[in-house]
């Protein structure tokens, strides 16, 4: 008697079994990579802009028709690319613009050294030029240490410096050195064009924008950090007093000074588009931005006041947690119509910005300092005392920032609600 066993069923159900392993790794592996895509989006455009621009720009070198034009001066298109092309479409355009600058300068000033220095035969040449590379270097230089000219202008500076000293010292007859300069400037002019055209004409990342947008959600991020503060410190259970107030953004902010600078410059330097007009008043978010740096220098003290060991009691703090807690409240919500107002460009009403509100708020908190606190002279009251000043401090700091934002929605031309 024979046993006859079918296997073809299991064999069907093991290929199933792979099949569906295959699907659900294709699917797994589609979904990181879109979730990638979704999260690194703007840094995938980049890239891909820039790998457009180098080819474009290649195609002077590889391209026999091109390259008799240009010669072997389309390496220096290529290396404009790779130099001057930036994330931003404002820093592509300064970048490309003083480059164009400093090249024609510097190149112009060298060949008239070259000239000249050729008169005065060898020796004279390299005296002339030595004398031309020191003066015009060191003065270049000196220039580029001025804050005000090295905010804008020093990349342009740089490029003078380095082409006119390879134009002067070069040691090319003068009868050729025009052709030189002229191929070069051709070569640096079209790098500059492709990376101009490619970074503002195909998905443009604006720094305007970006400055904008980060101004706007620096006060959001104070603003949780000063209710995060006021809710900790009146909190029954102290164990949750360090866990329960998150400063990082308030670090973030103190942080992002040169950010903002760099954004900034970049910003002047773009064209008109979308609502940021030519003329629109960014050095207005610097002051902005600083003010705001300001007010989370005084959020860190006030974050280690709550956090220190030493507190007063429940009992000392009840004649105070009611105005404390409106206090936060009140500037939570201020700062947020404060970042509101920037992000759409509106002005606030006066009802909504509660400026009435925090100067009574500090008449508050003034009274309660000096009648509270008097009466119990000990170590708690001076930690009290610390938590009432540092709010009276931030009250006066929203209120400068409500008029500095007011100014801006003028000079800016924000829309009314």
């Amino acid at each position: 008697m024979s046993t006859t066993i079918d296997i073809s069923n299991e064999n069907e159900a093991s290929r199933n079994h792979e099949k569906q392993n295959k699907l659900l790794f294709v699917s797994n592996v589609w979904y990181s990579i879109a979730k990638y895509l979704e999260q690194h989006e703007k840094k995938v455009i980049h890239s891909i802009k820039v790998g457009t621009a180098l080819i474009l720009v290649s195609l002077l070198y590889l391209l026999d028709p091109l390259f008799n034009h240009v010669g072997e001066s389309s390496m220096w298109a290529i290396m404009t690319v790779v130099l001057i092309y930036d994330f931003f479409a404002g820093a592509t355009l300064s970048k490309g613009l003083l480059r164009v600058i400093g090249t024609i300068l510097g190149g112009a000033l060298g060949c008239l050294v070259a000239f000249l220095a050729e008169d005065f035969g060898k020796i004279g040449y390299t005296t002339v030029s030595g004398m031309s590379v020191f003066v015009l270097g060191a003065m270049a230089t000196y220039c580029r240490m001025i804050p005000s000219i090295k905010r804008r202008w020093d990349y342009g500076i740089m490029i003078f410096i380095l082409t006119f000293n390879l134009v002067a010292v070069s040691g090319v007859r003068a009868d050729k050195i025009l052709d030189v300069a002229r191929l070069r400037l051709i070569a640096i002019g079209m790098g500059v064009a492709v990376c101009i055209i490619t970074n503002l004409f195909i998905f443009p990342m604006w720094a305007s924008d970006e400055l904008h947008n980060l101004t706007s959600s620096k006060f959001n991020k104070l603003a949780c950090c000063i209710e995060e503060c006021m809710e900790a410190y009146f909190n029954v259970d102290e164990n949750k007093r360090h866990l329960s107030i998150n400063i990082s953004g308030c670090k973030s902010v103190l942080q992002s000074k040169s950010n903002d600078e760099s954004l900034a410059n970049f910003a002047w330097w773009e064209p008109w588009h979308g609502k940021f007009g030519f003329s629109y008043p960014w050095e207005k978010y610097l002051k902005i931005g600083e003010q705001l740096r300001e007010l989370a220098s005084i959020i860190l003290p006030l974050h280690a006041c709550i956090t220190s060991p030493l507190q007063a009691s429940t009992t000392l703090q009840q004649p105070i947690k009611e105005t404390c807690k409106n206090v936060g409240l009140s500037l939570g919500l201020t700062m947020r119509e404060l970042g509101e107002s920037i992000l759409k460009m509106r002005r606030g009403q006066e009802k909504v910005i509660k400026i009435p509100e925090l100067h009574s708020f500090k008449l508050e908190l003034t009274i309660l300092s000096t009648s509270e606190l008097q009466a119990t002279e000990n170590v708690e009251a001076l930690a009290m005392a610390s938590i009432l000043f540092l709010l009276m401090e931030m009250v006066d700091k929203v209120k400068v920032l409500a008029k500095e934002v007011e100014e801006l929605g003028e000079i800016a031309g924000f829309e009314s609600k």
